[in-house]
């Protein structure tokens, strides 16, 4: 059996949700510089080739949503999902202070190969997965790190992105914002605007309502942590849902 990109998780339950992990895994696979980046275990345990708990979170959201969820099965070092072809920091050889020895040399030839084998695969899958229903909301789940090597620390346990259809994702900001103990992030800590990113693809585009949900990771670090995330999370969507009318 060859390579598969993704990983899709109750493809058959009912709900109108579609959860998506775009960097799920900090995995190499093995026709990819011989399963080897060139970096050692701990630079790839990082954040720069993964978000860190984003999976376990996505898994256990869509199961309390009961509705699918797609996650990829490759590091986002290999090539990253979540920016249009096009984009310039589609294949990183550097990434927060770390050079990325398996990338330095890539040519076209490679990076097709890389587009071809894992990116538009996981892709397709996803897409496959939105259009089951005409009224798919498209809920992305990352993480990100409590601080960037230099920067300030990031204050927010939890941040919420949108880009021009700010429909449901403003309306999940003020909901969360009524949580007492979270200080939420809007468009933290990355902004919503990122055009061909999996957001602008696949709901954007379509028309779906959509928030790209990011969670500190060192809030989701264990698999406790993660499920008490989705559990915190599942209503508050469907609450906020229900009240958006959408």
């Amino acid at each position: 059996m060859g390579f598969q990109a993704y990983e899709t998780v109750g493809e058959t339950r009912p709900g109108r949700w579609l959860v998506t992990c775009d960097h799920a895994s900090n995995a190499v696979p093995p026709m990819i510089a011989g399963g080897d980046l060139g970096l050692p275990p701990r630079e790839m345990g990082r954040h720069i080739a993964y978000d860190i708990g984003a999976a376990g979170v996505s898994r256990r959201l869509a199961e309390r949503l009961d509705c699918p969820a797609v996650l990829s099965t490759f590091s986002r070092l290999v090539i990253d999902p979540n920016r249009g072809e096009d984009d310039p920091t589609l294949l990183m050889q550097l990434y927060d202070g770390t050079v990325i020895p398996g990338n330095r040399r890539i040519d076209a030839a490679e990076r097709e190969r890389r587009l071809t084998l894992c990116y538009r695969p996981y892709h397709a899958e996803v897409e496959r997965l939105a259009a089951r229903r005409d009224d798919t909301v498209y809920i992305a789940v990352h993480s990100f790190t409590p601080r960037l090597n230099g920067r300030a620390m990031r204050p927010w346990q939890v941040g919420v992105l949108y880009g021009y259809d700010a429909r449901f994702g403003k309306a999940l900001i003020e909901r969360l914002r009524e949580e007492p103990d979270l200080f939420v992030g809007e468009n933290e800590p990355y902004s919503g605007e990122l055009k061909g990113d999996s957001v602008d693809r696949h709901a954007l585009h379509r028309g779906r309502p959509n928030a790209l949900i990011e969670i500190r990771h060192d809030l989701i670090e264990t698999e406790e942590q993660q499920r008490h995330w989705a559990d915190r999370l599942a209503p508050i969507l469907d609450q906020t849902l229900a009240r958006t009318q959408l």
